[in-house]
């Protein structure tokens, strides 16, 4: 805790009136395509945004001006021809398994953000890969704790190393999107605090982010927001948070969650649209005045507010900071080539355009809209890149989502990329509208890609895993026209391949950002080695999945839908090793144009289990590793655990000694009774491979027994 930022914090809140401290406690959204009207609680000239509270000018307290920024700082309609960078989605960021990576994208996105006027970012998306139908999976950036917690962290500082307030996000269990706002998590408290909340503890000790926003669900039966025992319990005593909870918008139906440790009601508007009401204004007054509501709270409430406007200093801005387009897009592409994972490659690729060849080489490109661009996933995270999107289609849906449920193309047309970097070759494109339209293309040519996309987003779970609109088909009949076929997947979630046998190469593309074009075009012509890491495990077929079958999928919007996450602490990869079941690709997994070998691993318990192996590159090309440390049994039994990873560029031939150390926890359980983490003494064996379903070295290490933390 900033003990400088607290000691101003009580000392503005006693100057205070209680209209003053009140008017901080809600926020109002801007006009846009849902809220035409301009609230009048908005001063004229203050920028349209996701979420507006008033300032207390005469004691230099300034208004927060909230914007969604996940990906990028978003404009929904609020501010006329405001353009930002388009980032790729989370999920491809934690594929970079980059850490380095994800700090420069939020400092991207905290300076667009402060250029703006804009000083709280919605960003921080931390909700754990439970299951691969959920239409936000984008959004977050894994299924594992530890990778979430360290590229959530460091994501958090670059946003508020730009004096820019950064929330983390959706506190807890916001898992699945059917239902969200009737949806109720059931899930063992100790399992709880060993995933899920495990990835919001590592993010929040090591980033300070100055605000938790809550989920729309219920956990184990009491909304997230109302929710005592998870916000007063574990956020704010046994971690000590020192900032503020706000809600998400739309998640506060009543004025009693300010007693169960909410302090921020947010986007007011759309309570009234849910609830019928506004819970932080008239209703919580009315309790304040009775007596229901104390006196004491409401300045803790407010007190929390002012500690994160003074911690991350958004009262201390002098000037506009300087925004580098051309360096902000660089930053784009970068993580889009490192996110993109290779999942096959029978070696096909990378592409080689024979310069001696009688005929021209011939590329046919199939589906996807790639001529145009590539697809972003839609909801309140989506970006409108420099320029402008090159497509919108709308598709619509039941509730309050409907009208964002759209398919956008950001303009990077892999098309013309691929033009740009083989200009020996010919080129052409279908729409992969017809399988055997598609066929004809692909037969006459020597190469067939083929491109896979789906429209996911925030509102909406999938169906399934397969692809829309027959795309399945399409690949079907390209690859049995053409044995050298390459799919590219642009999706935000697993997909299901009942052609993979049959095609020689897979790239997990995700959604790419603004210059996701140009990455997908480089990988694919052997510019870029390819070096991202599946951040969630892709089943086979749902049966592989603690759920088959996804409560409430298909019921009316607004049908109470409870949820029982039975793997408990076991998600992802960890469900695939407790039950074992051989998964269609790992987690960790991803291919690359070079060779990766590993050797000498030690494991040693100095004050903490440290790791060290030596990676070299065995292959022609430089490239990057990732060598993954996993926990494969403890004294109970097998119980998989990734404990650390670091990636490393290497030439060809080069080596490299890699020191992993593993955060206590990891090895840990956490035990209800006693409010603390326990490590059993005996044997611990580990092993370090590529991914979770290949590790090939192990040792042991014995721990002593000890309690810690709480």
């Amino acid at each position: 805790m900033n003990s400088e930022a607290m000691e101003r914090a009580r000392e503005a809140e006693a100057q205070l009136t209680d209209d003053e401290r009140f008017s901080l406690l809600i926020s109002v959204m801007g006009t846009n395509a849902v809220l035409t009207e301009k609230d009048p609680r908005i001063p004229d000239g203050v920028p349209m945004s996701a979420g507006y509270t008033p300032g207390i000018p005469r004691l230099g307290i300034p208004g927060l001006l909230m914007t969604d920024a996940s990906l990028g700082v978003t404009n929904p309609g609020y501010r006329e021809g405001d353009t930002a960078t388009a980032l790729p989605a989370s999920i491809a960021l934690g594929a970079s398994f980059n850490p380095v990576l994800a700090r420069r994208s939020g400092q991207l996105i905290g300076r667009e953000a402060r250029s703006r006027g804009l000083n709280v970012l919605l960003a921080g998306g931390l909700n754990l890969h439970r299951d691969p139908r959920n239409g936000r999976n984008f959004e977050y950036l894994s299924e594992d704790p530890w990778l979430t917690g360290v590229l959530g962290a460091e994501s958090v500082e670059g946003i508020q190393g730009e004096q820019v307030i950064s929330t983390v996000k959706h506190f807890s269990l916001n898992c699945n999107e059917t239902n969200r706002h009737w949806l109720d998590a059931v899930i063992d408290p100790a399992a709880h605090r060993e995933s899920d909340l495990l990835a919001f503890e590592i993010a929040i000790e090591r980033a300070r982010p100055g605000s938790v926003m809550t989920g729309y669900n219920k956990i184990n039966g009491t909304y997230a927001g109302g929710n005592d025992g998870l916000l007063q319990g574990i956020l704010k005593g046994a971690w000590g948070f020192p900032g503020w909870v706000m809600s998400d918008w739309g998640a506060t139906p009543s004025w009693g969650f300010a007693l169960q440790g909410q302090d921020q009601e947010s986007g007011v508007q759309i309570d009234v649209m849910m609830w019928g009401q506004e819970s932080f204004t008239a209703p919580l007054r009315a309790a304040f005045e009775s007596g229901e509501f104390p006196k004491q709270r409401l300045s803790e409430m407010v007190q929390r507010i002012l500690y994160a406007i003074f911690d991350v200093g958004i009262d201390r801005w002098e000037g506009t900071p300087d925004v580098d387009p051309s360096a902000h897009a660089a930053v784009a592409l970068e993580t889009a080539r490192q996110g993109i994972v290779l999942l096959k490659n029978d070696g096909v690729l990378p592409l080689e355009v024979p310069s001696t060849a009688v005929e021209r080489f011939k590329i046919a490109v199939i589906g996807g809209h790639a001529q145009l661009g590539v697809p972003a996933g839609c909801g309140s995270s989506a970006v409108t890149p420099p320029g402008g999107y090159a497509e919108i289609h709308s598709i619509g849906g039941p509730g309050i989502m409907g009208s964002m449920r759209n398919l956008y193309l950001l303009p990077s047309s892999p098309l013309a990329e691929l033009q740009k970097l083989l200009p020996d070759a010919e080129i052409e494109y279908d729409p992969g509208m017809n399988p055997r339209e598609a066929a004809l293309l692909a037969r006459r040519s020597d190469v067939a890609i083929v491109f896979g996309i789906r429209v996911e987003g925030e509102g909406y779970d999938n169906a399934d895993l397969s692809l829309p609109w027959g795309q399945d088909t399409v690949i079907d009949a390209v690859a049995g026209a053409n044995s050298n076929t390459v799919v590219v997947l642009e999706t935000g979630n697993p997909v299901a391949m009942p052609w993979l046998p049959n095609v020689r190469a897979v790239l997990a593309a995700w959604y790419p950002g603004q210059c996701g074009g140009q990455a997908i075009a480089e990988i694919l012509a052997g510019v870029t080695n390819p070096s991202g890491k599946l951040p969630l495990t892709f089943p086979k077929d749902l049966d592989q999945t603690p759920r088959p079958v996804l409560p409430g999928l298909g019921t009316p919007w607004g049908t109470p839908t409870t949820v029982t996450y039975n793997e408990g602490s076991d998600v992802g990869y960890r469900w695939f090793a407790k039950a074992g079941k051989k998964p269609l690709f790992p987690f960790g997994h991803g291919l690359s144009y070079t060779r990766f070998g590993y050797g000498n691993l030690t494991v040693q318990d100095r004050g903490g289990v440290r790791a060290e192996v030596t990676v070299t590159n065995e292959g022609p090309r430089s490239g990057a590793d990732v060598p993954q440390l996993y926990l494969l049994e403890d004294p109970a039994g097998p119980r998989m655990r990734l404990l650390g990873f670091e990636r490393v560029d290497l030439e060809p031939g080069e080596s490299r000694t890699v020191e992993l150390t593993a955060d206590p926890r990891l090895l840990a359980s956490y035990n209800t009774g006693r409010g603390q983490w326990h490590i059993a003494a005996g044997n611990y064996r580990l092993a370090l491979g590529p991914s979770a379903g290949d590790c090939s070295l192990e040792a042991d290490v014995y721990l002593a027994e000890s309690w810690f933390g709480r």
